[in-house]
């Protein structure tokens, strides 16, 4: 495995032609293939689906929110049902109030020139 002198017998191998030329076109193919799929834009791009997961977030948030504190007061005062179902009833008009402003927000938007804002 090494020479009398201490070297290594192994020379180093430099780099092959044919695997550089294979990893470009990979890299090529890849690219396209993400291209096509619509893989190198970024939902997050969209403002359409920021202003979804917006609203999603909205009305999830407002009726598990209303769900959770109704429960905690029926548990804390044994007020069962009414503090949950006047919380969540509170939690579905402020969920549906929040999404009306967004809604009115992107109108809004909408009709306004590009220049004017």
């Amino acid at each position: 495995m090494s020479d009398t002198d201490g070297k290594d017998a192994f020379r180093p191998v430099g780099e092959d032609r044919r695997l550089s030329s294979i990893d470009e076109r990979l890299e090529r193919l890849q690219a396209s293939e993400a291209e096509r799929k619509g893989q190198g834009v970024s939902a997050s791009a969209d403002p359409n689906a920021r202003m979804a997961n917006r609203v999603l977030a909205d009305l999830i948030g407002g009726i598990a929110g209303g769900a959770l504190l109704g429960w905690l007061v029926d548990r804390w005062f044994g007020t069962s049902p009414w503090g949950f179902l006047i919380l969540l009833t509170l939690g579905i008009v402020v969920a549906f109030r929040n999404i009306f402003r967004i809604a009115n927000g992107a109108a809004a938007a909408s009709r306004q020139p590009d220049g004017d804002q």
